[in-house]
């Protein structure tokens, strides 16, 4: 009878450390996944930080001999335009290359603000923005941003 106490008290120990040390590798588990989750949110937080916010224009806006104004700035993806203008006044309107070269709305659908308060996240590659109201693009009224 002895015996069979013993070796239960082996078992009874035995699975209870087993216990232990599944519960510590679950737990150590657990808690790589919750060092990873914040590492990914301190990530992804620094990368909306370093997003910068450019008014087009500046203090004039969105205007006629506004083309230029995105020289020496360096743009990277992320970055928002902000297209301030009268509402009714003028339009933004996302264009490809032919649509920025020939002053039209290229592709047909192609994406118009008219807030007057617009607010553009650039992406990589070149982004072209015109006006599309009558002459407005002709005078001036249009950009293309480099994006690296």
């Amino acid at each position: 009878m002895i015996f069979f106490f013993e070796i239960f008290t082996f078992l009874y120990v035995f699975f209870d450390i087993l216990d232990f040390f599944i519960s510590m590798i679950f737990l150590g588990r657990v808690m790589v996944a919750m060092v990873v989750l914040c590492l990914l949110v301190v990530a992804f937080q620094c990368e909306v930080a370093l997003a910068t916010t450019y008014v087009v224009g500046d203090d004039n806006g969105w205007t006629f001999n506004v083309a230029g104004w995105e020289n020496g700035k360096n743009f990277n993806a992320g970055d928002v335009l902000v297209f301030n203008y009268p509402q009714g006044a003028h339009n933004v309107v996302a264009v490809n290359k032919e649509g920025y070269d020939g002053c039209s709305t290229t592709p047909s659908d192609a994406k118009v603000y008219t807030s007057g308060n617009d607010q553009i996240t650039l992406v990589k590659g070149f982004n072209n923005f015109i006006c599309s109201y009558s002459g407005h693009c002709d005078s001036g009224m249009k950009i293309q941003i480099s994006v690296s």
